[in-house]
């Protein structure tokens, strides 16, 4: 039946569409207290103030792990190697996972990488044993959001009621324009090529990072990652790679261009395999920076990646209620 979960994946990822606090909380603590009972592992990445209302309605020795959705969702694409993480610490052992990777006031390149990251949960986690519950405030949210909610989540919690989401699109399908295409660098980026030698590429980083305001930590985090994508051109392509360095409010931006492709949606969005060299560059970008908006196709690659001139830990805009 379309929009069912298949019979044969024990993933159970459904979106929970809510109005206000009481409906929130009503609707968490039953699916926490569910997985209490049946021993599973627990994981709840939310915002602070609302994992503080979450606690009281639980026992106290309730074996529960919380996460800060503002920190550890900053950057969507650091959601899964979470959740692997976690998972790989049960063995096996059966979990419960409540992620808010979507919260009003996000940007729409935030949104459109949240987006992407509850599409990808689909396929990613498809052959584990958890169940996924991402609440959606329907009451604030864009409607564009909540319908591509519709599609990337195969049941839905409405009204109080589960039922198959009737839109869900498929395993690892994306919502139609999503993501959407990258606006134009800006004329007065600072733009160089690079094909052989990556020194200018670092230096011109390093330059216009400490010009944007970013403490030393934060230029040395946006000069590796700059420097591990360009490196990815010259090892997988034969031409020059472009590099443009831009400052937007007190956010600094890096885009990276080159002629290859990535033809993996999860690159960079998975856990690392501990018994295999490699595979450890776009995660580790992913790691360090706020945002990263990939697009790839057979016409090239472009690889965008956003800093913000403080840490935005904490910045979630606070829900209602």
């Amino acid at each position: 039946m379309k929009g069912a979960a298949n019979d044969a994946s024990r993933l159970r990822h459904t979106a929970l569409f809510y109005s206000g606090i009481g409906e929130y909380l009503g609707a968490l603590s039953s699916f926490v207290l569910d997985g209490i009972a049946a021993g599973d592992g627990i994981l709840v990445a939310i915002s602070r103030p609302r994992a503080a209302q979450l606690r009281q309605l639980l026992p106290g020795d309730a074996q529960v792990a919380f996460a800060d959705m503002a920190e550890l969702g900053r950057n969507p694409a650091r959601i899964l190697p979470a959740i692997e993480a976690f998972l790989a610490d049960l063995a096996g052992r059966p979990a419960r996972y409540v992620g808010e990777p979507v919260w009003p006031g996000r940007s729409g390149a935030e949104l459109d990488e949240a987006t992407v990251h509850e599409a990808l949960i689909n396929s990613a986690l498809s052959g584990s044993a958890v169940r996924v519950l991402c609440p959606y405030d329907v009451a604030r949210l864009p409607p564009r959001v909540v319908a591509d909610a519709r599609l990337t989540h195969p049941a839905l919690i409405e009204g109080g009621h589960l039922l198959p989401s009737e839109s869900y699109a498929g395993a690892g399908q994306l919502p139609a324009g999503c993501p959407r295409p990258l606006p134009s660098v800006p004329a007065d980026a600072a733009t160089l090529s690079y094909e052989i030698d990556l020194r200018p590429v670092r230096e011109l980083v390093s330059l216009h990072a400490t010009q944007a305001g970013l403490d030393a930590d934060r230029v040395g985090d946006m000069v590796l990652a700059v420097n591990e994508v360009a490196a990815n051109t010259l090892r997988h392509t034969r031409a020059a790679g472009t590099v443009s360095v831009w400052q937007a409010g007190r956010e600094l931006i890096c885009e990276i261009r080159d002629d290859g492709q990535i033809t993996d949606p999860l690159a960079g969005r998975r856990l690392p395999a501990r018994d295999r060299p490699g595979g450890k560059g776009l995660w580790m970008v992913n790691q360090v920076c706020d945002l990263v908006e990939l697009r790839s196709s057979p016409a090239g690659t472009v690889v965008r990646l956003h800093m913000q001139a403080a840490s935005p830990a904490g910045q979630q805009a606070r829900p209602a209620g």
